[in-house]
């Protein structure tokens, strides 16, 4: 196995990670996540309804919302024009089962946190 990769970082290692906090004032929540060359913009907000499936069981909701802009990798990837690929459909699932997982759905009373 080789002692290191193309940027120095040894097989193990993990790219440095940096979160700016509060990075949009437009939202009620955001941070920028950089890893290396990759930056995550996320924002969080609370609506005060849950989706129509979970009202009336007195718990909430969490889900999220995942796209590519175009000029984020070497060749351009198409806006989704409001439906996501099968890929990002499935980074979205991804994002929100495991954040679910993390969150006290019935805490949160039935209020649903939007990732985006």
């Amino acid at each position: 196995m080789g002692s290191s990769r193309v940027d120095g970082r040894a097989v193990g290692e993990l790219r440095p990670v940096r979160i700016t906090r509060s990075y949009l004032n437009t939202a009620p929540g955001s941070a920028l996540i950089e890893m290396g060359h990759t930056k995550v913009i996320c924002t969080a907000c609370v609506e005060n309804a849950v989706p129509p499936f979970r009202a009336g069981f007195g718990s909430g909701w969490l889900t999220a919302e995942y796209a590519m802009l175009p000029g984020c990798s070497a060749r351009r990837i198409p806006r989704d024009g409001g439906r996501p690929n099968g890929r990002s459909q499935a980074i979205q699932r991804l994002i929100g089962r495991s954040l679910r997982l993390a969150v006290d759905l019935e805490r949160l009373g039935e209020r649903t946190i939007y990732i985006v």
